[in-house]
């Protein structure tokens, strides 16, 4: 199916087709006809798409009916002046460039519509070269910040289990890498958990892969709020989760283990119709380097190797690698009461 030429990100050129880049579309608003007319000339000389219009109010209806690459507005205008059409734009959400014009007598209007969210503000009368100079640094700018913000996103995107939003496997080990360079470098410990659900088949195959989904989400979002903001959780795929925690040696990756069981269990886990699924349960492997391992590939299969170990002794346990024979089982805390039903 041919791809419309206009679902192109702006500056992009269509090279199947051997087209140009849309042109970048400007809204202009003054009141002052005759420089709103010669402004409008000028922009659409130099091959700019151009909505004029006389005042702020028509102006936001421009910008909620259409997407503008920039705004050049006057700063004097009856009824709504610049500044308060800066606002409104910015309070609306939009984030398009603004230039405010501004005669050089009212500089200091014009410092006050930068600080209001206008990007850059030229003087009256207009000299029409020093206007194209400050729009193109204007738009070259916005389109920077744009490309900017689109690899940030791409990269989370990347980096991000699609369901739960916590790191996927690929992140998970580049982390994991990281981490182990680092702790090796300085000589501090690290400690890994690998974390599998209990029984989560049941729960699948019992409610449904939808009601499984709420499940991984839920406990996803329980191990984040578990740990330190500089550990790492990430979904190592299925029902199974890891967390890194940095400079934490064994005994005190227990208490987190711990922490994250009670957390786990004290969670009431439901469907969207209330109906209860029973508590979840989670087993979790442990294993630090460099006690137990001197690489990241051997540290995940010796925390692997103990989850497995405490999945082998009935579930809802720690295992600690090299300690299977002291398996820590938790008894399951009790919920806090409900309100009393009369």
């Amino acid at each position: 199916m041919a791809e419309d030429r206009d679902t192109l990100p702006l500056g992009v050129s269509d090279a199947r087709a051997g087209e140009p880049a849309p042109c970048k579309r400007i809204l202009v608003v003054d009141d002052d006809d005759t420089v709103r007319e010669a402004l409008k000339d000028f922009l659409e000389f130099h091959d700019f798409a151009v909505t004029a219009v006389d005042n702020a109010a028509l102006a936001l209806q421009a910008l909620a009916a259409s997407d503008f690459d920039l705004v050049i507005s006057d700063l004097v205008m009856p009824r709504m002046d610049g500044i308060a059409l800066i606002k409104a734009v910015r309070e609306a959400g939009k984030d398009v460039p603004l230039l405010v014009m501004t005669g050089f007598a009212s500089i200091e209007y014009a410092v006050e519509s930068m600080k209001a969210g206008a990007t850059d503000f030229i003087t009256k009368p207009l000299k029409f070269d020093h206007v194209m100079l400050i729009i193109n640094r204007v738009l070259e700018t916005s389109a920077l910040r744009q490309m900017a913000r689109e690899r940030e996103y791409y990269k989370d995107l990347s980096n991000s289990d699609g369901l739960t939003r916590i790191g996927n496997y690929r992140h998970f080990n580049q982390v994991l890498q990281i981490e182990i360079d680092r702790q090796r470098r300085y000589g501090r410990p690290l400690t890994l958990l690998m974390i599998d659900i209990d029984d989560f088949k049941k729960t699948n195959d019992r409610y449904g892969h939808l009601i499984g989904d709420m499940v991984l989400i839920k406990i996803a979002a329980l191990l984040k709020d578990e740990v330190r903001g500089f550990d790492f959780v990430a979904r190592y795929g299925g029902d199974e989760f890891t967390v890194i925690l940095p400079e934490v040696s064994e005994k005190a990756a227990l208490a987190v283990g711990r922490r994250i069981m009670k957390s786990i269990a004290l969670q009431e886990f439901a469907t969207p119709e209330y109906t209860e699924i029973g508590q979840v349960s989670v087993t979790i492997g442990i294993a630090s380097f460099p006690r137990d391992a001197l690489d990241a590939q051997d540290l995940v299969a010796k925390a692997d190797r103990a989850m497995y170990a405490g999945k082998s002794a009935g579930k809802n346990c720690l295992c600690v690698f090299g300690e299977e024979k002291n398996i820590i089982r938790l008894r399951r805390p009790t919920p806090a009461p409900g309100p009393v039903k009369k």
